[in-house]
């Protein structure tokens, strides 16, 4: 019980990060952690996401059977499940819709991992998933197909979604795929980025591969 106390804590500290930060709205995005008997503690839906607490996180069966009759379960929970089944070993899941990155995801432009080091370290690379309509399972297929080859995903015309074995990392991995989205953007405004070489993507590859 402790244990889960505290993940449920860590969920509603996160999502307060998330809108304090400006990378959500009060009513948008969810943060899931899969436990290790593999339940899933989901954000419900309708909740304030600015003032979240631990009461406002609920919990599924990986089948999506609500174990939280007080609560309804984000509209989202059918995609955090598809994505965990088709990655076992990722424990972490935040999806919101950080401003800029949203932004590329409107346009369907790609952003470009490679124009800093620590986006390429820490994300590797960012899919791109084609707009389904919220809340339905063609969304959920669409999602869990492209993250079986990254970390993180745009969702065309809707926002982002990051994945990792643990909280802090799939956290880190959104906010580093906004911050890279704002760097391309506004080097675009002063001559454009010169990206890093092939031989230094192979070098940050190695090194954090080792």
């Amino acid at each position: 019980m402790n244990e889960l106390n505290h993940f449920k804590k860590e969920i509603a500290y996160f999502m307060r990060r998330l809108y304090k930060r400006g990378l959500t709205t009060t009513s948008g995005g969810n943060i899931s952690v899969k436990l290790p008997n593999g339940m899933v503690l989901i954000t419900a839906s309708q909740t304030d996401k600015g003032r979240m607490k631990a009461s406002d996180v609920g919990m599924t069966d990986i089948h999506g059977r609500n174990l939280s009759n007080k609560l309804k379960l984000s509209m989202e929970t059918g995609m955090h499940l598809a994505v965990y089944k088709n990655r076992p070993e990722v424990h972490a899941i935040v999806h919101a819709h950080p401003p800029l990155a949203t932004s590329f995801a409107v346009a369907h432009k790609s952003i470009n991992v490679n124009l800093m080091g620590e986006s390429r370290a820490v994300v590797g690379k960012i899919a791109t998933a084609p707009y389904q309509l919220m809340g339905t399972l063609a969304l959920a297929e669409v999602v869990a197909t492209e993250i079986t080859t990254a970390n993180a995903v745009l969702l065309a015309n809707h926002g982002v979604l990051t994945v990792g074995k643990s909280l802090l990392e799939a956290f880190d991995r959104l906010e580093v795929v906004e911050s890279c989205a704002k760097v391309e953007l506004l080097s675009s405004l002063i001559g454009g980025a010169q990206p890093l070489s092939s031989e230094e993507v192979q070098a940050i590859d190695k090194l954090m591969n080792t």
